[in-house]
């Protein structure tokens, strides 16, 4: 099952929750004050205007850590909503507690290790045992109900405190996730693209070089045979309309490629074109689609690399199946006396080559280019069997 993902909205804004949750919990203050919950009312200008700086000092603080920061300054605004959030609680009492969240949330978004865990449990302490002193205080109050009630007091501090640094991690891991989603589109984008022209390399590579061969032999038995000449040129149309047809199956993902399909292209491309080929395929045990589609493809570039860029006049297919791994080589005379040996092990410039690799390793196997005494070899193995 596919996890739910965000709504957008959230996403693109993911400030506003975090925002309205500091809010609803400051309008909390100067209501309560004005009103005179817990004690007599207090000044409502007074505790609105302390009510806008406790919210300013205490978004400052949230917004930096929603993305993993530290506002400038931060150990005096701390220090200022910490003074703001306690010190007016001896007077105003539980309607001025609604701060003390404000001020435990940026202790622990701001400070780290010791001096985080002493002011976190001074700053817990503080609210619970002001209210315990003033009900014990008050002759309406026994010592267990007091008690409770400060308990109550340090949970409802604690939730208040724990949500506001849960929003702002919260705020933080959305802002990761869009920026994680964005990168991914962008590497999707270029894989694809990438994918894309690896395959329009190998496929037209081998579908263009046939059309070239069969024009040129078209041309040179237009004048000696007629039918020749016209069975080259419907067979030429025939190669470039499976070209069409690839090219459309290539941008939807959808093409593939079959390894005795493959074969047997290759040895008629190759005949076409005079060079003497000669397939020695084994009987092959039923091979995985990723094995079959790295042969497949293996065969495909040697053949267009022979045409394209030797002058070989002879060619050895060669399929060998042996303790659970299937051997390709293609082995031609194409290479010149004077370029002496060579030992390829990498991949050299080009397209071609590289794809031939990266679809090599997909199917977990290993490849070889080497060219000596004149010949060139390019060995493809692969597991029977890939994971």
């Amino acid at each position: 099952m596919t996890p739910p993902i965000a709504p957008r909205w959230v996403v693109r804004h993911p400030l506003w929750p975090l925002i309205a949750l500091h809010v609803l919990l400051a309008v909390q203050v100067p209501v309560y004050t004005t009103l005179g919950m817990d004690g007599p009312p207090g000044n409502p200008v007074a505790a609105t205007l302390a009510c806008a700086l406790a919210l300013w000092l205490s978004l400052r603080h949230s917004l930096a850590a929603s993305r993993g920061e530290h506002p400038a300054g931060w150990p005096w605004t701390l220090a200022a909503l910490v003074i703001l959030a306690n010190v007016p609680l001896w007077w105003f009492g539980s309607n001025w507690q609604g701060f003390t969240a404000f001020a435990l949330a940026s202790i622990v978004m701001l400070l780290r290790g010791r001096l985080m865990l002493f002011a976190m449990i001074a700053q817990l302490l503080h609210n619970p045992a002001k209210e315990v002193i003033a009900m014990l205080r008050d002759d309406a109050y026994t010592v267990p109900q007091a008690l409770l009630l400060g308990a109550y007091a340090l949970f409802s501090l604690i939730l208040y405190a724990g949500t506001l640094v849960g929003g702002a991690r919260l705020v933080r891991l959305l802002n990761e996730l869009e920026a994680t989603r964005t990168e991914l589109a962008a590497t999707a984008v270029g894989e694809e693209r990438v994918r894309v022209s690896r395959d329009l390399h190998d496929l037209l590579g081998q579908s263009l070089s046939a059309i070239s061969l069969k024009g040129d032999l078209a041309l040179r038995l237009l004048a000696k045979d007629g039918a020749a000449a016209r069975a080259e040129v419907e067979s030429l149309t025939g190669v470039a309309r499976d070209a069409l047809r690839d090219v459309r199956a290539i941008t939807r993902d959808e093409h593939s490629v079959s390894l005795r399909t493959e074969i047997d292209g290759a040895a008629a491309l190759l005949g076409a074109a005079g060079v003497d080929t000669r397939l020695d395929v084994a009987d092959l045990p039923p091979l995985s689609a990723p094995a079959q589609n790295a042969l497949a493809w293996a065969i495909r570039e040697g053949t267009t690399n022979l045409l394209r860029h030797s002058d070989a006049r002879t060619c050895a297919i060669t399929l060998t199946h042996q303790q659970g791994t299937v051997r390709l080589e293609i082995v031609n005379d194409g290479v010149q006396p004077s370029s002496g040996a060579a030992d390829l092990t990498r991949t050299p410039p080009g397209t071609g080559l590289s794809g031939l690799a990266e679809r090599t390793r997909g199917a977990s196997g290993t490849w070889l280019t080497t060219a000596h005494d004149g010949l060139f070899r390019l060995s493809v193995e692969v597991p029977e069997e890939v994971a």
